[in-house]
């Protein structure tokens, strides 16, 4: 969002500071089975993002109070590392947003996952900032998702996440650190490819009324079709590789 420092010009000849256009997503990969203990895990570079999500369970839900008997228990925490941006550097404990990211992550997958499945249970996600460079919750969603996948949890769907801003009158899709510190909104959005549903939306600024949502959520879509593509396809990934490997 727009700082009190001199605001840069973010749109010049119609493209943005590192040449995209304004629907335009940075670059993405994702691997799976990153984390050799974990249930599940992935690794995501997005942009200059690097992110690594683990899963650990379902298991029994420990201590005993924390238990729900009709559904498990999803526990979530999501982290910069100090050395991640140059706004980190020094601090690793948990600051307002990390808890206010890891509260949202949460509920994300509460609504995905079939917690019914394991009453009394425990399910862990743990997401780990190694570098960063704007839009870390939606690049941290992405790749959780695909670590839960990966280990093996029944979803009704597997959730994708990116964020829309404002610049210099355009909305902009996907946006890095410097868009992000100046941009004049950031609207991140979780949705379920399958039904389109969205089940994340915040909104720091504004949009100019519902048209401009509108368009904001059909860059998402169609934004997604690349994201959930490349999700699967780290997903198929190691399965191809044992295939492989017997022919």
């Amino acid at each position: 969002m727009s700082s009190s420092r001199e605001k840069p010009i973010l749109i010049i000849d119609g493209k943005r500071l590192d040449g995209r256009s304004f629907d335009q997503l940075r670059p993405l990969s994702i691997t799976t089975n990153v984390v050799p203990n974990a249930d599940g895990s992935a690794f995501i570079e997005w942009g200059n993002n690097k992110i690594i999500a683990a899963v650990y369970g379902p298991k029994e839900a420990l201590p005993k109070h924390t238990q729900d008997p009709e559904r498990a228990v999803i526990k979530c925490r999501y982290a910069m590392s100090p050395f991640s941006s140059a706004e980190e550097h020094g601090s690793s404990k948990p600051n307002r947003r990390a808890i206010e990211i890891s509260k949202i992550t949460k509920e994300v997958f509460e609504n995905v996952i079939l917690i019914d499945e394991f009453p009394g249970g425990e399910i862990n996600i743990y997401v780990d900032v190694l570098q960063s460079d704007g839009g870390t919750r939606a690049a941290g969603i992405t790749a959780a998702a695909a670590a839960v996948a990966s280990a093996g949890l029944p979803m009704r769907d597997i959730p994708y996440a990116v964020s829309v801003g404002k610049a210099d009158g355009h909305l902009i899709l996907d946006m890095n650190k410097i868009e992000d510190n100046y941009s004049d909104a950031d609207v991140p959005m979780t949705i379920c490819p399958r039904t389109k549903e969205i089940i994340l939306l915040q909104m720091d600024g504004s949009f100019d009324g519902s048209k401009e949502f509108r368009e904001a959520y059909s860059m998402v879509l169609k934004a997604g079709e690349e994201i959930s593509r490349i999700q699967k396809e780290a997903l198929k990934e190691p399965y191809t590789k044992i295939i492989d490997k017997y022919r």
